[in-house]
C-alpha cells in the first residue's frame, strides 16, 4: 500500500466522524460547528488524496468532486447567503465541467460530473435545512455508486457511510418538520 491510501483513510475517518457528529439545534454560524469543521478538514485531506491519486491512477471525477466540495464548504463556512452561493457554485462548477470535457475520460465520468453539479447547487445552502439534507444524501449515494463502478474502495466506503449518516439526519429533519406542523 502506498502513502496515498493512508491519506485517503485519514481523510475518510475524519469525514465519517464529522458526518456522525450531531448538529446543534439552533446553529446560526457554521464555523462554530465541530461537525462542519471536521467535514472541511476531512474534505481538504480527501482533496490531497484525489490530487495524488489523479497523477497516478485515480479518475479526474474524484479530483473534480473534491474541488466542488471544497468550494461548497468554504462558502458554507463563510455563511454567505444562498443567492451568492448559487452564483459562485454555478460559475465554479461550469468551469469544472468544461475542464472535465477538455480532459475527457469517459462519457460516464462527464454524466456523473454534471449530476454532481445539479445536486451540488443545494449543497452549500443553510445547515440543517431539508433541501440540504436531501442533497447530501443523494450526493453520497451517487458518489458511492460511481466509486463502485470505478472501482475506488476508499471513496465507496466513505460515501456509503456518508449516505447512511446523511439519511439518518434527513429522517430526523423530516420527523422534526412533521412534529412542528402538528
Amino acid at each position: 500500500m502506498d502513502y496515498s491510501f493512508w491519506i485517503g483513510i485519514l481523510g475518510s475517518l475524519i469525514l465519517v466522524t464529522g458526518a456522525a457528529w450531531a448538529i446543534p439545534r439552533k446553529l446560526k454560524n457554521p464555523t462554530a460547528s465541530t461537525k462542519d469543521r471536521l467535514l472541511l478538514i476531512g474534505s481538504s485531506i480527501m482533496f490531497l488524496y484525489s490530487l495524488v491519486g489523479y497523477y497516478s491512477w485515480l479518475s479526474i471525477f474524484f479530483l473534480i468532486l473534491q474541488i466542488m466540495i471544497i468550494i461548497a464548504w468554504v462558502l458554507m463556512m463563510l455563511n454567505t447567503n444562498d443567492k451568492f452561493d448559487a452564483t459562485i457554485l454555478s460559475i465554479s462548477w461550469l468551469a469544472l465541467v468544461i475542464w472535465s470535457l477538455y480532459l475527457f475520460e469517459w462519457y460516464t465520468t462527464i454524466i456523473f460530473i454534471v449530476w454532481l453539479v445539479v445536486l451540488g447547487l443545494w449543497y452549500a445552502f443553510k445547515t440543517g435545512s431539508l433541501r440540504r439534507d436531501v442533497a447530501l444524501t443523494l450526493w453520497s449515494v451517487f458518489v458511492a455508486w460511481f466509486s463502485l463502478l470505478e472501482p475506488n474502495r476508499i471513496f465507496f466506503g466513505l460515501n456509503l457511510f456518508f449516505a447512511i449518516f446523511s439519511w439518518y439526519y434527513l429522517a430526523k429533519n423530516i420527523q422534526r418538520s412533521y412534529k412542528s406542523k402538528k
